[in-house]
């Protein structure tokens, strides 16, 4: 039975960050915020939240040292900062990196006793710190989702926290902090909220309210492909791709990701290919493989998509991301051995074996 809980509270639009300071003064009068180096300073979204905070009257320090594909030493480092300054709660800026690891802080601050061998377990009884986001990329969806992914270097992948004590309390979501992202960044980053959704309408977790979400969200996407492409977005155009993104986390928080995240990982963890980038080079041949078996549901996607065929759509993405790495099929069939043992694998409408997953990964990255 396909059910949806999302219980964040979603304010969207420009200035909302700055218009939230009585929202974070009542939610908490002492702060960790956390970003990564840059990008949260380039974009203007961390003078817009210490802004705020400075005039709702809390106290806040600053934790800047999450980069990309945060690790679990990094939650733990976070967490004793928030501990250390006393923090009643956590504002986590930027795209999923900061977000992931800035809910994963506010968990593990709040049990103190966590191991890291048990920060996957789903058994928190310290409960977690209420977390804000502030999301700066149109892609993760984190804003609005029950997980966090984080590098977990004991098992060679990412592997996911999953709890609703992690959904954020607020999301502040403002497309405005998009015009300072690199054209890669942006690409690879609706690439990746594109994925969520087209694996959340494909999932065996799918209903009628995640659909509705997921074809919005497709349909928002599709219809600025173009813009996309030629790096020429506006702001309409912008602030439509930041709510797609946002839809897709809904989507995702109740669906959960499919096969393309699970193969997706070790394109991450071992080759260093940025998360949406991996995705949008393994979805074409998921949805060719989906074709044979829930022919109806892929062909909504194409249609909503504005695609005519797949083939349409994998030269529309080959284009979008550019050349493609080189692999060997050695390698793939490690990286499909590993993907079969995802939990996200149960997800699937159908279920792919190990075998499956090796083709549907060498038809799309050694054809």
């Amino acid at each position: 039975m396909a059910g949806y809980f999302m219980p964040t509270r979603v304010h969207m639009g420009a200035g909302v960050v700055r218009a939230a300071a009585a929202s974070l003064g009542e939610t908490a009068g002492r702060w960790l915020v956390v970003t990564s180096p840059h990008a949260a300073r380039a974009c203007g979204a961390l003078d817009d939240a210490c802004a705020a905070l400075d005039e709702a009257g809390c106290s806040y320090e600053l934790f800047d040292g999450v980069t990309e594909n945060p690790t679990i030493a990094c939650a733990y480092e976070g967490a004793a900062a928030a501990r250390e300054a006393g923090a009643e709660a956590i504002l986590a800026i930027g795209g999923g990196s900061p977000m992931d690891a800035g809910k994963a802080m506010a968990l593990i601050a709040a049990n103190p006793e966590l191991a890291p061998e048990r920060l996957f377990s789903g058994d928190y009884p310290g409960g977690c710190l209420p977390i804000v986001c502030v999301p700066t990329t149109a892609g993760t969806g984190s804003e609005v989702t029950k997980a966090s992914i984080l590098t977990n270097d004991a098992a060679q992948t990412k592997s996911s926290i999953s709890t609703p004590l992690i959904f954020p309390a607020l999301a502040l979501v403002d497309a405005s902090y998009l015009t300072s992202l690199s054209h890669p960044t942006m690409v690879n980053t609706v690439v990746d909220a594109l994925s969520h959704a087209v694996e959340g309408y494909l999932s065996a977790g799918a209903g009628p309210v995640t659909d509705a979400l997921a074809l919005d969200a497709i349909a928002r996407i599709g219809a600025r492909a173009r813009g996309l492409a030629e790096g020429a977005l506006d702001e309409g155009a912008r602030a439509s791709l930041m709510a797609a993104s946002t839809e897709a986390g809904m989507v995702i928080a109740n669906t959960g990701t499919t096969a393309v995240h699970a193969m997706g990982y070790s394109l991450t963890y071992f080759r260093h290919i940025p998360h949406g980038r991996a995705n949008g080079l393994l979805l074409p041949a998921w949805l060719s493989w989906l074709a044979e078996r829930v022919p109806e549901r892929v062909r909504t996607v194409l249609d909503t998509l504005g695609a005519d065929s797949l083939a349409t759509l994998a030269t529309s993405l080959g284009e979008l991301l550019g050349p493609r790495e080189t692999f060997d099929a050695e390698e793939l069939a490690d990286y499909a051995r590993r993907a079969a043992r995802a939990g996200n694998i149960a997800n699937c409408p159908v279920r792919p074996e190990a075998a499956d997953l090796e083709r549907i990964m060498r038809a799309a990255l050694l054809a």
